[in-house]
């Protein structure tokens, strides 16, 4: 299938419009140290983008034979898309057959397209240092909260809203939950990352409908019936979509920072191996924060806002260029 009714490319025909520029970056991937995951910086129709595939180890060592890999993708399988974002399951070689059917491969890759991309893509899947860093109240309120305002004001929220207004990806949606009114609702999908099999390293989404929460720094006392309903309702849906799973084979955690600034929740099997997104300095799980939020002095308005929060960041990340080098060097 080329092309779609409204004369734009189907999802599948992107990948092979992908023009490679270079390799970003190359890893191991936490829930299996054997298999790989590279990011590919190039181009579609003069657009940039950046192509994101895991699978056993993969040939690095030239543009060549990134080259040759991006050229034997085969039996490309769109799962989703919305907004910039596109995932799918392809092959990358012919020597197993897919016991789904004669004749077809089985796939052995988990890609990720984002097009077209910006800078701010390009800089998080590039290899870079890290830093580790501690925001107080006063650098979040005078720096990072102006910063969060700007990012959810250039339009970067988009794909979120898609779904939780029923525009895209409403058949990835595996629970809808209305609660008792506007601000209890969220839903539940695959996050893109998970190959939407593989029980050991189940990887979900639960989304607030709630749009006044951007991250774990708006959280306040007030806010913790809401978040124990939330939490418990989300292990309800999760056993009762995956019944091979109990309540306590699930974590639970929040990112800070988060890739984008409206609340969600991470959903992942305990067995999967902790990588950098589960790490300290990035992973917050959700019961040491409705705990920390019980036992934290002061009234219904005491937030998670008024904490020291250490975390890392990487080296081209804006928050660390714009403001904690700046501090660190006492530019600003």
């Amino acid at each position: 299938m080329q092309g779609t009714g409204d004369g734009k490319l189907a999802p599948e025909a992107l990948i092979a419009k992908f023009q490679l520029t270079k390799l970003l970056k190359q890893g191991m991937l936490a829930q299996n140290q054997n298999s790989r995951r590279i990011a590919l910086l190039g181009n579609i129709d003069d657009q940039e983008g950046i192509l994101i595939a895991e699978r056993a180890a993969f040939a690095t060592e030239s543009v060549e034979a990134l080259k040759a890999f991006h050229a034997a993708i085969t039996q490309v399988k769109n799962l989703g898309d919305n907004d910039i974002y596109r995932w799918y399951l392809a092959s990358s070689h012919g020597d197993t057959q897919n016991t789904e059917g004669p004749g077809q491969r089985q796939h052995d890759l988990k890609i990720n397209l984002i097009w077209p991309c910006n800078a701010s893509h390009i800089k998080k899947y590039s290899d870079q240092q890290l830093r580790m860093v501690t925001e107080t109240p006063a650098i979040y309120g005078q720096h990072v909260r102006p910063y969060i305002q700007a990012k959810r004001e250039e339009g970067r929220l988009n794909w979120v809203f898609n779904i939780l207004d029923g525009r895209t990806e409403q058949e990835d949606v595996i629970m809808r939950d209305a609660g008792h009114g506007p601000e209890d609702a969220f839903l539940m999908l695959p996050d893109l990352n998970w190959d939407r099999k593989t029980r050991s390293s189940l990887h979900l989404l639960a989304l607030v409908h709630r749009r006044d929460i951007w991250s774990l720094r708006d959280l306040k006392k007030q806010h913790v019936p809401w978040l124990k309903y939330l939490r418990q309702r989300v292990l309800e849906a999760t056993v009762s979509m995956y019944p091979d799973l109990d309540q306590d084979q699930l974590k639970l955690y929040v990112h800070y920072q988060p890739t984008y600034y409206h609340f969600h929740i991470h959903v992942v099997n305990v067995m999967l191996e902790a990588g950098a997104t589960q790490a300290t300095g990035k992973a917050f799980g959700l019961e040491n924060l409705i705990s920390q939020l019980e036992t934290m002095a002061g009234d219904e308005q005491a937030s998670m806002a008024d904490v020291d929060l250490t975390y890392y960041l990487g080296e081209a990340s804006e928050l660390w260029t714009d403001i904690f080098a700046p501090l660190k060097n006492g530019t600003t």
